[in-house]
């Protein structure tokens, strides 16, 4: 179950001298790198800066195993696809994170014959260049909702080039077990993200909404000693994204959370809960 890396999404503002010192602060070994705009590393400048923060990371002795893509890169005909599959190979970044696609005029089986296709392009592009394209279970109306669904997107193709990220928080929030979840996914399962979830009520104009909302781990949904011993059992060998979406929270206390989430962890890790 290593390495355990932060995701630097709510690092945002920070360069990569920063970033490096938050990951040394908050515990872990290396970054789940946001490459969106905005951000140090982003789509368009990431055949040179992402190599160079690689090997910044590396003279730290961290790394950076994963990418998380804009959530909009779902397309291989993406003119930046083709790109960032190659800044991450030249990197040595082992998994780049997909975007999200959604079900397109109510209809779910057109929608998924044409996920489909551009998996395909991915895992062609995966094939050229060493990095596995992975997709993310995410709740609510995405493609990959859960396990169960998300197999729908990968099953047939060669899991050395496209791989499940799985997401304890989201199965949480869709009701799927883990024990199921993991078992469906096993054979494709990369990389796993750590968030604990909850249900917030929101009044809007009237209206009740339910939303989710990221808590410290440990004071939401997840069953997070569950999930570690079933990811010991299969001897999970990818790594752990924290994904501390704190976004009410500044950088700083982002970072003080991580790493009160990291100890959190890695205490059970160890079997001391």
């Amino acid at each position: 179950m290593k390495p355990f890396i932060m995701f630097t999404k709510h690092l945002e503002g920070y360069d990569i001298p920063q970033i490096i010192d938050a990951l040394k602060r908050s515990g872990v070994e290396g970054a789940d790198l946001c490459v969106r705009p905005g951000y140090p590393v982003n789509p368009e400048n990431a055949g040179a800066q992402l190599p160079a923060a690689a090997k910044r990371f590396a003279d730290e002795g961290l790394s950076i195993p994963l990418v998380t893509s804009p959530g909009e890169f779902d397309d291989p005909g993406n003119p930046q696809a083709q790109p960032l599959f190659e800044a991450c190979g030249e990197a040595g970044v082992r998994f780049l994170k997909l975007g999200y696609w959604f079900v397109q005029n109510e209809d779910y089986w057109t929608t998924l014959d044409d996920c489909r296709r551009k998996i395909e392009g991915f895992a062609k592009l995966a094939e050229k260049t060493g990095v596995r394209a992975l997709v993310h279970n995410h709740s609510g109306s995405s493609m990959g909702l859960n396990s169960s669904a998300v197999m729908r997107l990968v099953e047939g193709f060669d899991p050395k080039l496209v791989g499940v990220f799985g997401d304890v928080g989201h199965l949480t929030l869709v009701g799927e077990p883990y024990p199921m979840a993991f078992n469906i996914a096993e054979k494709y399962l990369a990389a796993v993200a750590f968030k604990d979830l909850v249900r917030q009520r929101y009044q809007e104009n009237g209206d009740i909404k339910w939303i989710p909302d990221v808590v410290p781990m440990g004071q939401g949904y997840s069953d997070f000693p569950l999930a570690v011993s079933l990811l010991k059992k299969m001897n999970f060998q990818g790594p752990i994204s924290f994904h501390s979406e704190y976004s009410r929270l500044p950088p700083e206390s982002v970072i003080g959370q991580c790493r009160l989430d990291t100890r959190y962890i890695q205490s059970m890790v160890e079997g001391s809960l």
